[in-house]
């Protein structure tokens, strides 16, 4: 049987990478979802929130468009151990 979750029971790896990129940029998670926004995603405040816990899957799109608004690499959002800036 396929499980799509991790071993702790996440819908995704990247969201303590997105919460520390996030407060390395020092802006509150309205201010991201804005960006997200500009940067052509559907997303609101909630659903940062649910990305950064864990909550929330997170597809290809949604990884595109967050590297383009932390101006990062791709593999800076599954490095382990960014989760404290």
């Amino acid at each position: 049987m396929f499980i799509n979750k991790t071993k702790e029971g996440l819908n995704n790896i990247c969201g303590g990478n997105v919460a520390a990129l996030r407060k390395q940029m020092k802006i509150s998670q309205r201010e991201l979802a804005d960006r997200l926004q500009l940067a052509g995603l559907d997303v609101d405040k909630n659903a940062v929130q649910r990305i950064e816990a864990g909550k929330r899957f997170v597809t290809d799109i949604d990884i595109l468009a967050l590297v383009k608004v932390f101006d990062c690499e791709l593999n800076d959002l599954f490095e382990s151990g960014r989760d404290n800036p």
